[in-house]
């Protein structure tokens, strides 16, 4: 199924339009024309696809995209009986190419000299997710679909795939991407992708952390069902609140950790899945 469908509208007359988190997201609804699929939404049996369906852009983000990503996180997590989420990009040229700069109308108007606010509310997103999300890296991966990248769990790419920050060339730089790689990727190699913009291939990015699995492109989707397979026959009680838990103590200390995981132990063991 697409992401044609409209989500709920909001109050026309919210008084607090700029700064209002659903007047954004019907914005992005609007000018995104998100009717044109331009995010294909599909459960698989216990997965739940994202398919970014730009092929002709290189599976560019724009706002429509980027609505339509969160649209899928949000109903694969009210969905009970979905366990996993796969986060991918239509055909094998690229998984995303980053934001659609060329486009000139009003699907996506860059503005350098403020943040992009509804990517940044999509990485908050993922970063609150209970269920665990896959990246199917089929094509080139570069500078906000690096950020896609890395607001997944776990990651497969096939073997001929480029990644990159490039926008170190174009004058800016990749601050919100940073907020994620940093905690993924060494700080020399993160300093040298970001300072330099040059590309690299999936030997490299999964060698630095980023991948967990690099495979012919050929055997990319049965690598990615394989993994599936792996996640999907195991507790979900257990993985939602082992989520919450590595995301809670990312930035306590040890001893702030021990306790806090010692607590967690406790409540996994009165849980169904436990007994």
């Amino acid at each position: 199924s697409g992401s044609g469908r409209r989500p709920p509208s909001h109050n026309p007359a919210c008084s607090r339009r700029r700064s209002c988190r659903k007047c954004r997201q019907e914005t992005a609804y609007k000018a995104g024309n998100m009717t044109d699929n331009s995010v294909l939404l599909e459960k698989r049996g216990q997965a739940y696809w994202i398919t970014i369906n730009r092929p002709d852009k290189r599976n560019a983000l724009n706002g429509g995209v980027i609505a339509g990503i969160a649209r899928g996180y949000r109903e694969a997590h009210d969905d009970k009986d979905v366990r996993v989420i796969v986060l991918t990009g239509t055909g094998d040229k690229a998984f995303c190419a980053g934001a659609d700069l060329q486009n000139s109308g009003a699907a996506f108007s860059m503005d350098f000299s403020r943040p992009n606010v509804d990517y940044a509310d999509l990485l908050r997103l993922s970063q609150n997710a209970t269920k665990p999300a896959i990246a199917r890296v089929g094509g080139v991966c570069m500078a906000g679909g690096m950020g896609l990248l890395c607001m997944t769990d776990m990651a497969v790419a096939a073997d001929g795939v480029i990644f990159g920050l490039p926008e170190v060339k174009v004058g800016v730089f990749p601050m919100q991407v940073l907020s994620l790689l940093q905690s993924i990727a060494p700080p020399r190699l993160v300093n040298e992708w970001s300072l330099t913009g040059e590309p690299f291939d999936a030997k490299a990015a999964q060698a630095a952390g980023l991948l967990n699995y690099v495979v012919p492109a050929a055997e990319l989707d049965a690598k990615v069902d394989w993994l599936i397979g792996r996640i999907v026959d195991k507790s979900p009680t257990a993985i939602r609140r082992g989520k919450y838990a590595m995301r809670a103590i990312a930035s306590m200390s040890f001893d702030e950790s021990i306790a806090y995981t010692e607590s967690q132990i406790a409540l996994l063991a009165m849980t169904e899945d436990a007994k």
